[in-house]
C-alpha cells in the first residue's frame, strides 16, 4: 500500500505541473508568445545549469534545476498539442516503447551479463528501429560541443566494434599525435598546427574514455580548480591595495602557491 500511494502521488504531482502548464498558457502574456524556437536558448541554458548543480552534487540545485528543465519539457509538449502534432502522452507513450524495445534483456527473452552488452545491443537496436539512426554516428547531435562531441563518436565507435585491442595501445597514438603537433609547431604553419592539435586533442579524449575517465568532467574540475586559486590571487593582491597588473609573474606565483596549499590534499597536492 506504502508503495501504490507513493506512485500515486507522484503522478498527482505530475498532473498537477500539467494543469499549471495549461493554466499558464491561456492566462499568462509572456507565456501564450512563446515557441519552440523562442523557449530553446533557455533551454540550453537551463541544461547547463543542471550540469553545474549535479558537477556540484548539491540535491537541492539539482532538485530546482530538474524543475526547470521538467517545465521546458512539459511546454514542448503543450506547443506539439496545440499544434495538433503531439502531446505529453505521446512523449511519454514513445518513450517507453522505445525503452522497451532496447531492453529486450528485461523485457523479453535476451540476455545481457554485463553494462558493455547492453551498450552494444542498444547500438545495434538503434539501426534497426523504424526512422531511427541510419548510420551508428548519426545520432551524435551536431550542435554538441566538441569535447562532448568527440567523446560520444568515439563510444559509439566502440559499441560497434571499433575500438583498441588493448587500451594501453592508445599511448602510442597519443605520443604519434604529439609529434606530429611538434613538428608543426616547428614549421609555424597555422593551418596545420590546428588540425594536428584537434587530432591530439582528440587522442587524448579517446585515452580517458579508455581509462574510464569523462574529460569534460575533468576539464571542469580543472576549470573550477583555477577558478578558486586565480580568485584567491585576485582577492590577495586587492587586500594588499595592488594592482594585478601592478605584480610581477613571481609575486603572482607566491600567492598562487598559496592557494595551493590552502586546498585540501586531493585538489591541492596530488592534482598540482
Amino acid at each position: 500500500m506504502m508503495e501504490k500511494s507513493a506512485k500515486e502521488a507522484r503522478l498527482a504531482a505530475f498532473g498537477r505541473l500539467l494543469d499549471v502548464m495549461d493554466e499558464l498558457r491561456e492566462k499568462c502574456p509572456w507565456d501564450k508568445k512563446q515557441t519552440n524556437e523562442s523557449l530553446r536558448a533557455n533551454t540550453i541554458e537551463e541544461t547547463y545549469e543542471l550540469c553545474d548543480a549535479i558537477m556540484r552534487d548539491d540535491p537541492d540545485d539539482i532538485r530546482k534545476e530538474l524543475g526547470d528543465l521538467l517545465l521546458h519539457i512539459v511546454f514542448y509538449a503543450k506547443i506539439g498539442e496545440e499544434r495538433g502534432a503531439f502531446d505529453i502522452r505521446d512523449v511519454c507513450d514513445s518513450l517507453c516503447e522505445k525503452l522497451i524495445y532496447r531492453h529486450p534483456h528485461v523485457f523479453a527473452d535476451a540476455h545481457a551479463g554485463d553494462s558493455r552488452t547492453v551498450e552494444q545491443s542498444w547500438e545495434q537496436l538503434k539501426l534497426k528501429e523504424k526512422g531511427g539512426n541510419k548510420t551508428v554516428l548519426a545520432g551524435v547531435p551536431s550542435a554538441l560541443p566538441s569535447l562532448v562531441k568527440a567523446y560520444r563518436i568515439q563510444d559509439k565507435a566502440r559499441n560497434a566494434g571499433f575500438d583498441w585491442e588493448q587500451r594501453e595501445q592508445v599511448w602510442d597514438k597519443v605520443g604519434e599525435e604529439w609529434n606530429e603537433l611538434r613538428h608543426e609547431i616547428d614549421r609555424m604553419d597555422a593551418d596545420r598546427m590546428e588540425a594536428e592539435f584537434g587530432d591530439f586533442f582528440f587522442s587524448m579524449i579517446n585515452a580517458a574514455r579508455l581509462y574510464k575517465m569523462n574529460p569534460d568532467n575533468a576539464l571542469e574540475r580543472t576549470n573550477q580548480k583555477f577558478i578558486r586559486r586565480f580568485n584567491y590571487l585576485e582577492e590577495q593582491t586587492h587586500r594588499q591595495g595592488r594592482s594585478l597588473k601592478d605584480m610581477t609573474l613571481a609575486e603572482m606565483d607566491v600567492l598562487w602557491d598559496e592557494a595551493k596549499r590552502l586546498e585540501s590534499p586531493v585538489e591541492g597536492e596530488r592534482h598540482g
